[in-house]
């Protein structure tokens, strides 16, 4: 059993050694003593349906391995002891692996012909998700989340929570001392007192610590979560950090007060009057992308039509209906679909499938809400040729 973290690179790693079958469990789960203690209850009685699953269609000798490897984890204390609100699990002949999830889901499990991973591409992608980096006087911290909520993340230890931490012996002596107060929705009235002379020397730490913070943000959270980073600071921090950053995920408006002040609620929402515009910006660009490509023939929404193009390669980006399931699935060698269940039950939910395809061969896929679709199969196609 691996237990990792869930990014595009795991994914892409989990699809490619995938055999048959393929197993995928998704468990809501908590973070906190005593609620986290039925979660290995649960997961076991979630193992108790997978073995059923497993057994009206294969021989002993490929279900014993298969749940030898998920009964390792249900037995493993330390990992049930630290996990967050959700749980993906998926195991095939010869791999089984965790994803440990900052967002709950929906209980669920699949034995199918391929991984059942659209809920993980919803993490994944930057449709609708975004993080917030609170700079203040205490340090810095990181969350992640949507228009629903914020959680906070644990920072890599490679990125430094203070200005001390990240400037250690080479940090200007304190010469000028800033006291911040609190205003009106976290805004300050700062006053500098001492030798004026020495501004220049703080105002170099200051932007030699963001610096740091920006650097090791960027090869530790953006780059690894593809995620818009909105930054929440007073407002005489936000040009210096845009000024030092080179994080190409930083967005260009940000949260003008001090975070500490803030309470989670008033957080989460001022993140998404921030957020929400580059939202409605990107959906909106792929449905006029949608209806361009359509009018010059480049444009699918016929699942079997879907299938042959993923399969060739020929698709760029393919839209999914976020909470639609099409039963069905797709021939890897033709790229044949088959609506509807088979004999032996294998098939998942085909949208899934057709979203493996496509990323497979190097095309995007986005998993959106039913009222942003441009179409009413459950997929919309753009395709490069």
């Amino acid at each position: 059993m691996i237990s990792t973290l869930l990014t595009h690179e795991a994914l892409t790693t989990l699809l490619s050694g995938a055999g048959t079958p393929c197993v995928s469990l998704f468990q809501p789960t908590h973070r906190l003593h005593p609620d986290n203690q039925q979660d290995p209850i649960r997961y076991r009685n979630l193992l108790k349906d997978i073995q059923r699953k497993l057994q009206e269609r294969f021989p002993a000798e490929v279900v014993s391995p298969l749940m030898d490897d998920l009964d390792e984890l249900g037995a493993d204390t330390d990992f049930w002891n630290h996990t967050l609100e959700g749980l993906a699990v998926f195991a095939s002949p010869g791999q089984c692996t965790a994803f440990v999830l900052p967002r709950r889901v929906v209980e669920h499990t699949v034995v199918a012909d391929s991984f059942h991973t659209k809920p993980l591409r919803r993490f994944l992608q930057s449709v609708d998700r975004f993080q917030v980096l609170g700079i203040s006087q205490h340090g810095i911290k990181l969350f992640e989340g949507n228009r629903d909520g914020l959680h906070a993340v644990d920072l890599a230890d490679e990125v430094p929570a203070t200005i001390e931490e990240a400037l250690g012996d080479q940090l200007t002596e304190p010469h000028l001392t800033v006291a911040s107060y609190g205003g009106v929705g976290g805004e300050s009235n700062s006053m500098h007192h001492g030798h004026s002379g020495k501004q220049d020397e703080v105002e170099i730490d200051t932007i030699r610590f963001f610096r740091s913070v920006d650097r090791s943000v960027l090869d530790n959270h953006s780059r690894p979560s593809g995620l818009p980073l909105i930054l929440a600071a007073l407002p005489e921090h936000h040009h210096l950090f845009h000024k030092t950053s080179h994080n190409p995920l930083l967005v260009a408006e940000g949260i003008n007060g001090n975070p500490d002040a803030l309470s989670h609620d008033e957080l989460c929402s001022r993140a998404w009057e921030v957020f929400e515009p580059q939202y409605r910006r990107r959906l909106q660009a792929w449905a006029d992308g949608f209806a361009t490509a359509s009018s010059q023939g480049l444009g699918l929404d016929d699942l079997s039509l879907i299938g042959e193009a993923a399969t060739a390669g020929r698709i760029a980006t393919l839209l999914i209906e976020a909470d639609r399931e099409v039963v069905g699935r797709i021939h890897q060698g033709s790229g044949n679909v088959h609506i509807g269940a088979d004999d032996n039950d294998l098939a998942d939910d085909l949208l899934d499938d057709l979203g493996e395809a496509v990323l497979k061969m190097g095309g995007d896929v986005f998993v959106i809400p039913a009222h942003q679709m441009p179409t009413t199969t459950g997929a919309a196609a753009t395709c490069r040729y």
